[in-house]
């Protein structure tokens, strides 16, 4: 086994999730990551946690949702098994990433409904979601398999400590400004964030960060105006989406149209009243991740990159108490910001992709 899964398994369980001796562990295995499972399974049991293995295929997915009727149950035996997890740990590489492809949208729209409750369950945990390299990521990438191996490990196995550090400076930016404004072809766009907390997000729960890799900076943007283009194409069940572009008004969508798969951004948009309205605004950082690859456990860490979800907001970025968006999807949509500039309570902040402290800074 390549000795950089290994490596990958402990900047999982140690650096990322935390796994502490008797920890409850859901270790959640795609169809592909069979090795990584094995060498994440070696690391609990040298910390003595106790893992629970599931498998989490498409495939299996897709047979399920297409054979079903549409009227989704509340699945309490798998909730029952989230809520007594001390960690939730997702290892994803399928072997076909179009496999939901033929789902009707209304079918997914309900399920996604229906499991609203889990998903909150999972996030109640030390939840990490990370990637194996698989063949089909590599295709749906366009790359080589030994190539694409090289681009993971390469955005996976950072000093993390660092890339916190630097981090850390943004997040001060974001918590002390107020507006956000982001300016690109066919983008101009401000949203406010005043009295809103950024998440450092240095691929640790420390952090109350969930993603292996990660290397951006978010929060929870309210009072959207204006119009947003999102050039980067990207799969989202199944369906490739490109050329996106959402105009908001009193922080709603109110028009939208994509030059690829209009009916699966309609279906998103449609999924329930808080799907129009944005859950976050990310800012990536991640120099590991010098290129695109159609996967946005990657693509929305680059450096020259802003993504904009739709639905959910995280309650880590929001005051004790208080609510923000909710819905039953949390849909990344990217920016590449390599030709704009972003500003914060109008200081220039990024401008065509490097940021301020950052060699060649234009202000």
């Amino acid at each position: 086994m390549d000795q950089r899964v290994h490596e990958h398994a402990e900047v999982l369980v140690d650096w990322s999730a935390r796994v502490e001796a008797g920890d409850d562990v859901v270790l959640s295995v795609a169809e592909g990551a069979h090795d990584l499972a094995v060498a994440v399974a070696e690391k609990l049991g040298e910390r003595g946690a106790n893992p629970l293995v599931t498998y989490d295929s498409d495939e299996v997915t897709r047979a399920y949702l297409r054979g079903h009727d549409g009227e989704f149950g509340t699945g309490d035996h798998e909730l029952a098994m989230v809520e007594n997890a001390d960690v939730y740990l997702r290892l994803g590489g399928g072997r076909n990433t179009s496999a939901l492809a033929d789902v009707p949208g209304e079918v997914r729209q309900a399920h996604s409904t229906a499991t609203a409750e889990l998903k909150e369950a999972r996030m109640d945990t030390d939840w990490v979601s990370t990637v194996h390299p698989t063949r089909s990521l590599a295709q749906q990438a366009g790359m080589a398999y030994e190539e694409y191996r090289e681009f993971v490990y390469g955005a996976i196995l950072r000093d993390w400590e660092s890339l916190a550090a630097e981090m850390a400076g943004m997040k001060e930016l974001l918590d002390s400004g107020s507006e956000v404004r982001l300016v690109t072809e066919g983008t101009d766009l401000t949203m406010s964030i005043e009295n809103r907390t950024a998440v450092n997000s240095a691929a640790s729960v420390a952090y109350d960060s969930h993603n292996l890799p990660s290397g951006e900076v978010f929060t929870a943007p309210q009072a959207t105006e204006g119009e947003v283009f999102f050039d980067v194409p990207m799969t989202i069940n199944g369906k490739r989406l490109r050329d996106v572009s959402l105009t908001f008004e009193g922080g709603e969508v109110v028009d939208f149209s994509a030059g690829a798969n209009e009916e699966e951004l309609e279906t998103i948009l449609g999924t329930d009243d808080g799907a129009r309205r944005l859950g976050e605004l990310g800012i990536g950082m991640n120099r590991g991740i010098d290129r695109f690859t159609d996967t946005v456990l990657f693509d929305e860490k680059m450096g020259d990159t802003v993504h904009l979800a739709l639905g959910r907001a995280y309650d880590a970025c929001l005051p004790g108490g208080e609510a923000g968006n909710e819905s039953a999807v949390h849909v990344d949509l990217i920016t590449d910001m390599s030709e704009g500039r972003m500003e914060i309570d109008g200081e220039v902040v990024q401008r065509n992709g490097t940021f301020r402290w950052e060699d060649g800074f234009e202000g």
